[in-house]
C-alpha cells in the first residue's frame, strides 16, 4: 500500500487535469441540455428527437467516441485552419460533453413533464409571462431533479475521462494506462483509486447541492457551489500557475506498450539536456501517432517502416529494408513535410510466434507449417493486428485460417499465449518476452511480413530546429535488438527487478555512451 500511495501523492498534475477536463465537459453538457431540455419539453418532436440522439451517443463506447473526434477535428482544420487542436483537450471535451448529455436532460425532461398541472396552471393565472414561469415556477421545482441528473453525469464523465489519454490527453487514466502495458499494478490501482476518489468528492459536493435545491437552502447550495469552484481554482493553478509553454517544450508521443514508453524517456532525456522542456502523450495508436505528428499536434514520435509502409503509404509489396526506408523518407518529406530523422538501430517487426513446447510437439517450424495446424489452433492479436494490412497480406499469402480470433491487449497476449488462451500471436520481435517466455518466432520463407526498424519521426515546424536534431543524433543506429529486448523486458517483467520506463531509458543511454 506505501508504493500506491507514493504513486497517489505524485499524481497532482494528472489529477488536476483531469479535474478541468470533466469539469468543462459537464459545464459544456449543461449548457448545451438545459436550454435543450427547456425546448424539449415544449415540443414533443424535439423531446423525442433529442433524448433519441443522446440515447444513441450511450450506446457508443466511450473510447470509440474520444477517438473519432480527432478525424472530425483533423478534417475540420480545412474549415479553421491549422490552428484547430486536433488531440488533447478539445476532442476529449466534445466527446465527454456529449457523453454526459443524455442523463441531464432525461432528468430535467421527466422533471417539467411531472409538475403538478395545478402548479403550472395557477402560473398561467396570475398572468406570469413564459419566461417568468420558467424562471420562478419551472426551474425551482426541476431543480433538485436536474441536480440528480448532473450528479449521474459526473460520475460517467470523471470515469470516462480516464479513457482521453489514448487522444493525447493527461489524465488519471494516464498511471492506468501505463501500469496495464508494463504489468505495474501498483500504477493500475492508483490511477483507477484516484479516480474513485475524484468521482465520489464529486457527488458528494453536487449531492449537498442538490440537497440545498430540494430542501429551498442557499447556504447549501451556495457551500457546495464554492467548494466546487475552489477544486476546479486549484487545480487551473496546478496546471498553469508555474508559467506557460514556450518553443522550448517538445512533446513526445508513445503509443501503447513498453517500447515506446522507454524509447520516449530516452529521447525526452537527450532533449532536456539540451535545454528543453518536455512533455509526453502516452497511449496513442498507430493512426493518432502518425496523423498527429505530420500536422504538429505532437513534436516527435517513434514509428516503424513497416507501419507507414502498410498504413499511410497503402504499399503491400517488400522491396527490402533500405528500399522501403528511402521510399518512406521521401514520401514524409513530400507528402507531409515530416522528417525521418533516421533509424535506431534495431528492428521491431510482427512475427507469428508460439511457445517452443508447443510448436514442437505440432512440427510447425515457418508460417508454412502452420497454414496445415491454424485450423485447429486459436490465434491471438493486439487490438489493431487483426484490422491491419500486415495481417491481411501474411493470412493471404500463407492461407491461415484459424479456428478463432482472438484480441488481447499487448500484455495480455503474451499471457494469453503461456496459459494456453491462445497457440499462436502477433509477437513482437523486439520484445523481452521473446526469450523469457520460450516463444519461438516463425520463419515467414514468402517474406508476408515487411521489416519494422524503428525510426524517429520529427513534425514539420521542427524539421529545421538544428539544436533539437544535434541531441538526438547520437541515438540513431545506436540500438541493437538484443539491448532493446533486454530494456523491454526489465519493464515488462513481473518477478524479480523491475524498471519503470525511465529507468529502462536511462539504462539504454548509459550502455551506449549517452548518460550524463
Amino acid at each position: 500500500m506505501s508504493a500506491i500511495w507514493q504513486i497517489m501523492l505524485g499524481l497532482g498534475d494528472k489529477l488536476a487535469a483531469h479535474v478541468l477536463l470533466a469539469a468543462s465537459a459537464i459545464a459544456l453538457g449543461i449548457l448545451v441540455a438545459l436550454p435543450l431540455a427547456v425546448w424539449a419539453s415544449r415540443n414533443s418532436t424535439v423531446q423525442r428527437a433529442a433524448l433519441g440522439f443522446a440515447s444513441l451517443v450511450q450506446t457508443i463506447p466511450a473510447l470509440a467516441l474520444l477517438a473519432l473526434f480527432f478525424p472530425i477535428l483533423l478534417s475540420l482544420r480545412v474549415v479553421f485552419g491549422e490552428g484547430l487542436p486536433t488531440l488533447g483537450f478539445l476532442p476529449s471535451l466534445l466527446a465527454l460533453a456529449l457523453y454526459a448529455l443524455l442523463p441531464i436532460l432525461r432528468n430535467a425532461v421527466t422533471a417539467r413533464d411531472n409538475m403538478e398541472a395545478g402548479v403550472l396552471e395557477a402560473a398561467d393565472a396570475v398572468g406570469m409571462s413564459a419566461w417568468q414561469k420558467l424562471r420562478l415556477v419551472e426551474a425551482p421545482l426541476a431543480a433538485p431533479y436536474v441536480m440528480a441528473g448532473i450528479r449521474t453525469a459526473a460520475v460517467w464523465t470523471i470515469g470516462a475521462a480516464t479513457l482521453s489519454t489514448t487522444i493525447g490527453q493527461p489524465s488519471l487514466g494516464d498511471p492506468i494506462f501505463a501500469g496495464l502495458q508494463t504489468q505495474n499494478w501498483s500504477l493500475v490501482l492508483a490511477g483507477c483509486l484516484a479516480s474513485a476518489g475524484l468521482a465520489l468528492v464529486a457527488d458528494a459536493l453536487l449531492g449537498t447541492i442538490e440537497r440545498g435545491f430540494a430542501q429551498r437552502r442557499g447556504i447549501l447550495v451556495g457551500g457546495g457551489a464554492a467548494l466546487a469552484a475552489l477544486g476546479i481554482l486549484v487545480s487551473a493553478w496546478t496546471l498553469y500557475g508555474g508559467g506557460c509553454d514556450d518553443d522550448d517544450t517538445i512533446t513526445i508521443a508513445a503509443k501503447s506498450f513498453s517500447e515506446q514508453y522507454i524509447l520516449a524517456r530516452l529521447i525526452g532525456g537527450q532533449l532536456e539536456k539540451a535545454g528543453y522542456t518536455v512533455e509526453y502523450r502516452d497511449g496513442l495508436g498507430s493512426a493518432v501517432v502518425h496523423n498527429a505528428v505530420s500536422t504538429g499536434a505532437i513534436d516527435i514520435s517513434i514509428d516503424y517502416t513497416g507501419t507507414i509502409w502498410t498504413n499511410n503509404l497503402g504499399r503491400s509489396d517488400n522491396p527490402g529494408r533500405e528500399e522501403m526506408y528511402r521510399a518512406i523518407k521521401d514520401w514524409e518529406a513530400e507528402q507531409t513535410g515530416t522528417l525521418v530523422l533516421g533509424k535506431l538501430g534495431f528492428e521491431n517487426a510482427y512475427g507469428l510466434g508460439m511457445r517452443e513446447d508447443r510448436a514442437r510437439e505440432l512440427g510447425i517450424a515457418s508460417i508454412t507449417d502452420l497454414a496445415s495446424a491454424a485450423p485447429r489452433l486459436v490465434t491471438g492479436g493486439d487490438p489493431e493486428w487483426f484490422e491491419r494490412p500486415e495481417w491481411e497480406a501474411v493470412r493471404d499469402a500463407y492461407g491461415l485460417r484459424f479456428a478463432r480470433q482472438r484480441n488481447f491487449s499487448p500484455t495480455f497476449m503474451y499471457n494469453a499465449l503461456k496459459s494456453g488462451e491462445a497457440d499462436v500471436i502477433s509477437a513482437y520481435t523486439s520484445d523481452g518476452r521473446i526469450a523469457a517466455d520460450n516463444i519461438r518466432i516463425l520463419a515467414d520463407p514468402k517474406g508476408a511480413l515487411p521489416s519494422y526498424d524503428a525510426m524517429i519521426m520529427i513534425a514539420p515546424g521542427r524539421a529545421d530546429d538544428r539544436r533539437l536534431i544535434a541531441a538526438l543524433e547520437p541515438l540513431l543506429g545506436a540500438i541493437d535488438v538484443e539491448l532493446m529486448r533486454e530494456a523491454n523486458l526489465s519493464v515488462d517483467r513481473i518477478d524479480g527487478e523491475k524498471k519503470s520506463p525511465r529507468e529502462a531509458a536511462a539504462m539504454i543511454a548509459r550502455r551506449i555512451g549517452l548518460a550524463p
